[in-house]
């Protein structure tokens, strides 16, 4: 397989962009005339355009009494307007985006937690979010765009005008952007991000991607969470590179896209490349075509045959890396060629510093289990009004992830499953992880995810749903009896379902923990 040799870097101020610890300083790196953003049909929006619109932004804000940590909730779809609407609104104030898609009790739940001060929306948007915003007397401001401009420019539209006591642009430790964690297992937690947090975690990304200038992402993940705004967005404008926003990520369109935005890589989660896969051998001219310098893959598990089949697809390096909102999306991340990628792996760290500690709190040494721990400047500083779980989180400094994983000699991470996904069968603790890596082997089995079904006597039972590859057959038995050749007795699937598609998330990842519910398993 041959891979496309690194890019000589281009002559830039790498020592002043080490230092950039605002949004606004951020922007300062990108060539007046060099593209930031681009979208599909659009023109694109140069840096100059991108820096006039930040400042116009923050100044319309200013008049409308919305400044610094202020919070200002955004429900806009994906596309060039949401990211330039966070850049921009985050430049000035504090940025709370949120999934277009939720109904009005969440909307509800979410904009009376984060106190927000404003809500944007699209105009002429039917949002529910509308509705809960004026029931909870929260400004409304409607952003206005044109096709025919570049691609991000809009413009705010309010009846608000207020005095700001602290206006103008964000400084370091002023909070950039606010999100929630999932809240699968407890109330959501609302995790800050200082203008130090994300452009630290920038400047990591940009670094482990060797990102320049010349590069071209193509984003498909949503902007409403960390993966699309971090690895996609703020990572290509720390470099004065460009990203190319798509609607989000549609399989349909995905090759077309690859086509007409031509970029040299695209970040996304496991299930998006599988789907991508899928469709890969009916558009074999554009593959042919494509300038991929490498694929990334990021915030679930990517399973070793899959990175494998996308590098034989895209002929392309393929980098898995290990990513969560509190840490500002990345932590570690394998190497580009002629670095070391190790499957399976989720690279080394790539940031932060990273470590495994023990229950106790004590740090283990290499080759010993035990839960992922992190500190640094892309690192929250806790979460926000919750003393019970910044205690438990927070040990000595380091931020316990809740993730259970080994270092090697080497310092690259395998991660053997998330605590609470766990499967305790009778006293044995399984990684459900393990599961689906032996079951991906299956010639049949395009998708899995391995899950625990409650039982009566044992407590817990491993269960799992798979989804099979086009024109292929296999019975629950035959799937039985393959995962009993490679693994112990009490790891194999007691009950296997056949699913024309596993229930993901918002985000595109899979959901191990209350899938059993979603399934009807009880």
């Amino acid at each position: 397989m041959c891979f496309p040799e690194k890019k000589e870097n281009h002559t830039l101020e790498w020592t002043k962009m080490a230092e950039v610890s605002t949004l606004s300083e951020l922007l300062e790196v990108g060539r007046d005339d060099a593209v930031a953003v681009a979208a599909p049909n659009r023109a694109p929006l140069t840096y100059q355009g991108l820096r006039a619109h930040v400042e116009q932004t923050i100044a319309t804000l200013n008049r409308f009494g919305i400044g610094r940590n202020d919070r200002v909730a955004i429900v806009l779809p994906n596309g060039p307007e949401m990211a330039t609407a966070f850049v921009s609104i985050a430049a000035g104030a504090t940025t709370a985006p949120l999934n277009p898609v939720y109904r009005g009790e969440e909307f509800d739940f979410y904009l009376s937690d984060l106190g927000a001060k404003a809500l944007v929306v699209e105009q002429g948007s039917t949002s529910p979010a509308i509705e809960v915003a004026e029931a909870r007397q929260i400004p409304i401001i409607r952003i206005v765009s044109d096709e025919n401009n570049p691609a991000g420019l809009f413009e705010m539209v309010s009846e608000l005008s207020a005095f700001v006591s602290s206006g103008g642009p964000a400084e370091t430790d002023d909070v950039a952007l606010v999100l929630h964690t999932s809240g699968t297992t407890s109330r959501p937690k609302i995790v800050p991000l200082t203008h130090q947090n994300v452009c630290a975690s920038a400047r990591n990304i940009r670094t482990t991607l060797m990102l320049t200038p010349d590069d071209l992402c193509m984003n498909v993940m949503p902007l409403f969470h960390i993966h699309g705004l971090m690895a996609a967005v703020l990572s290509s404008l720390s470099v004065g590179a460009s990203v190319f926003c798509t609607p989000g990520f549609n399989a349909l369109q995905f090759f077309s896209w690859l086509e007409k935005a031509n970029p040299t890589w695209y970040t996304a989660v496991p299930t998006m490349h599988q789907t991508i896969l899928a469709r890969a051998g009916r558009n074999q001219e554009i593959i042919a075509g494509a300038r991929l310098r490498f694929v990334r893959s990021s915030s679930a598990s990517l399973p070793a045959q899959v990175m494998q089949e996308l590098e034989q697809t895209f002929d392309a390096p393929v980098v898995e890396a290990y990513a969560m909102t509190e840490s500002a999306h990345q932590m570690t991340c394998n190497a580009l060629p002629p670095g070391v990628r190790k499957p399976g792996t989720v690279g080394p760290a790539a940031g932060p510093e990273v470590s495994v500690m023990d229950e106790a709190g004590a740090l283990l040494p290499v080759g010993s289990v035990g839960e992922v721990v992190i500190r640094g400047p892309n690192v929250t500083l806790g979460y926000e009004n919750n003393p019970t779980a910044n205690a438990e989180a927070y040990t000595n400094g380091w931020f316990r992830t809740g993730d259970q994983g080994v270092l090697d000699d080497d310092g690259y991470l395998t991660i053997t499953g998330r605590l609470k996904e766990i499967i305790n069968r009778g006293g044995e603790k399984i990684s459900p992880r393990e599961i689906d890596d032996v079951l991906m082997d299956h010639p049949a089995v395009q998708q899995v995810v391995t899950f625990a079904i409650p039982h009566d006597k044992l407590g817990e039972e491993v269960a799992a749903a798979i989804v099979l590859r086009e024109g292929t057959e296999a019975t629950e038995r035959e799937i039985r009896t393959f995962a009993s050749e490679h693994l112990a007795h009490f790891k194999v699937p007691r009950k296997v379902l056949f699913l024309d598609e596993i229930p993901k998330g918002p985000t595109g990842k899979i959901q191990r923990i209350g899938l059993a519910e979603k399934l009807g398993i009880t």
